[in-house]
Formats: C-alpha cells, structure tokens, sequence
C-alpha cells in the first residue's frame, strides 16, 4: 500500500461529488478540523512582529505559505510567525487592575 502526502493550500481543498462536503484527502482532514493559526508579519521598516490575521491551516508549514499567499501580497513583510492559537495564553480584562497596577514598593530601612 502505497502512502503519499497531497498539498493542500487556502482554499483549494476538493469537494466530494454531489455532497458539497469537503473531503478528506491525503490524511489531511476537513478544513473545519484544521488547528486555527494566528499570523504576525514584520513589516520592512519595523523591528516588531504585529498580528495581522488568522487563518485554518493543517500544520505549521501549511500555514506560513498560506499567510505568505493571503497577508503579503504586496510584499510588505519580511517576516512571518505563525503560532497555533491554543498555544497563547491571555490574561483576563476583568483583572486588568490587579494585573497592571504598579507593585506597592515598601521601604525597608537598611
């Protein structure tokens, strides 16, 4: 039995005849199933990363050369970063003064 990888990019993933479903080719699964990837770009002039969008991908190479094709088309970056979404973490609005109010400082007397 014979296994090959079939490549797959933004939007081209072939329907099944007849069912309007997606199909799965390739072990590739539904676009539905796919992790969701949030893009960062570095633009020429800055030095910072900034987020730009997102995007379903199958895996982390799949999803650099999507954001490459949807995020750049006028070659404004120099830079990609794609991070799989359930891997950030954020704080929560609700605690934002807890979490940004400067540290009490004590002065303790040498």
């Amino acid at each position: 039995m014979k296994n090959f990888i079939r490549k797959f990019y933004y939007g081209d993933i072939p329907e099944e005849k007849g069912s309007g479903h997606r199909t799965s080719l390739g072990g590739v699964g539904k676009q539905s199933d796919w992790p969701l990837w949030e893009i960062f770009i570095r633009s020429k002039q800055g030095l910072d990363h900034k987020h730009v969008g997102s995007l379903h991908a199958a895996d982390a190479q799949m999803a650099i050369e999507n954001a490459r094709d949807v995020y750049t088309r006028r070659m404004e970056g120099v830079s990609l970063w794609v991070v799989e979404s359930k891997h950030i973490h954020a704080s929560n609005p609700e605690e934002a003064g807890e979490l940004f109010e400067p540290a009490v400082q004590t002065s303790h007397i040498l």
